[in-house]
């Protein structure tokens, strides 16, 4: 066997080619459910499997490929339009100067910036602070660079905000960078302004980095601030925000991720992007740039997300032995089916009962235990996204009759 020969942490991956892995995202696994005729809500990817570029994206792209120039390499740290409408962007959504050529670095995905992030950082032994439950790959990306993931505890009674007291009794001297998911994935928790300078007073504190994925930022609801942790005073030289155009625009398979920070994290980042980025797709980076630039369609997603959200919890929120709250962003619901049964119980009773996949909370470590993630962004039509949930709580109902 050959796995002998490979780094430990690598060597216990496992892609579903010798064992059954139940992750959305790996292997074919999705692919063979939707020949099935399964519904899919366990992929945050907004709209899918429905068709979802904007028309102004698409006339910029079709006008590219018939010019021919999309055939060629983009920067490998980003085409220099496109950081340059990341630049515009996040300036004006944070009051920061962003230059476009000292403070940003386009990346394949969020997923490939996350880890980019972290590699500057974490060496053999470094301990990461990782709240939980959040997304999977925050507790692994550590593991796969050498670290160790700590996890740290959020509590539903306190709408999963950090609680600092929880980060002091797991920091040691190995300690070198703590990870957020804000606003989170899965509980769709915008952390409050307070709860954020708490976390990074800790930081300071603790001389740490900060790495904050922000792929949820695009859709706060509520009247609910949003802030971003690079600027609050003496955080912008130690934090590396991570953001993406896959879930606000609904452009995941662009594949167009980015971080922004200070010019002496992102010279290292620069120096390794041809090495370990390579370079984003040229014809994306086209579309992207449009996308960005172009706010009106980001108000058309935005009311979208809000109907579902309101649709789920007109739903759900007044069943017997489910709960949950209405989402605080982007267009993820976190059901608490605790009363119920298992997470793995639950989501593989829907598969078989409902013909519907979704995530189960204990991927989203040991607090997502009790809980079930849907991707409530799926589906262009609200009508079959409406069905589609109709489904699964009707599963539910009968679950909880068979139980009784």
């Amino acid at each position: 066997m050959i796995k002998h020969k490979m780094i430990e942490r690598y060597s216990k991956l496992k892609g579903g080619l010798f064992d059954k892995v139940t992750k959305a995202d790996v292997g074919d696994g999705v692919m063979k459910l939707l020949e099935d005729g399964v519904d899919i809500l366990a992929w945050a990817d907004p709209f899918f499997p429905d068709p979802s570029i904007p028309k102004s994206v698409q006339k910029v792209m079709i006008d590219a490929i018939k010019d021919g120039f999309p055939s060629h390499y983009s920067m490998p740290i980003g085409m220099v339009e496109l950081r340059e409408a990341i630049a515009s962007k996040v300036s004006k959504q944070t009051g920061l100067e962003i230059n476009p050529s000292r403070n940003v670095i386009v990346t394949p995905g969020s997923d490939t910036a996350l880890l980019y992030s972290m590699m500057p950082f974490i060496g053999e032994g470094d301990e990461v602070l990782v709240p939980d439950p959040s997304y999977p790959s925050n507790f692994l990306n550590p593991e796969l660079l050498g670290g160790v993931t700590v996890r740290v505890p959020l509590y539903e009674e306190d709408n999963y905000a950090f609680r600092i007291e929880e980060f002091e009794k797991r920091v040691t001297d190995k300690t070198k960078l703590v990870l957020i998911t804000h606003p989170n994935n899965p509980t769709t928790t915008v952390f409050r302004r307070e709860n954020i300078i708490e976390l990074c007073d800790f930081v300071k504190k603790h001389d740490l980095v900060l790495v904050s994925d922000q792929a949820f930022e695009d859709h706060i609801f509520d009247g609910i601030e949003f802030v971003h942790p690079a600027t609050i005073d003496g955080m912008w030289e130690r934090t590396l925000t991570v953001c993406s155009i896959s879930k606000g625009i609904g452009l995941s398979g662009f594949r167009i991720g980015y971080i922004y920070a200070t010019d002496e994290i992102m010279d290292v980042l620069y120096g390794g992007a041809v090495n370990v980025l390579g370079a984003a797709t040229t014809i994306t980076s086209l579309g992207a740039v449009t996308a960005i630039e172009d706010t009106k369609y980001l108000e058309i997603v935005f009311k979208k997300f809000d109907r579902r959200r309101k649709m789920v919890y007109e739903l759900f929120s007044g069943m017997d032995n489910v709960s949950m709250k209405m989402s605080e962003s982007g267009f993820l619901t976190w059901l608490d089916i605790s009363k119920l049964g298992t997470s793995d119980e639950i989501t593989a009773y829907l598969l078989k009962e409902a013909n519907v996949l979704v995530n189960s909370g204990a991927a989203y470590g040991k607090q997502g235990e009790g809980h079930i993630r849907i991707v409530t962004g799926c589906f262009e039509s609200d009508d079959k996204a409406n069905k589609v949930f109709t489904k699964i709580k009707n599963a539910l109902i009968n679950f909880n009759k068979k139980n009784l």
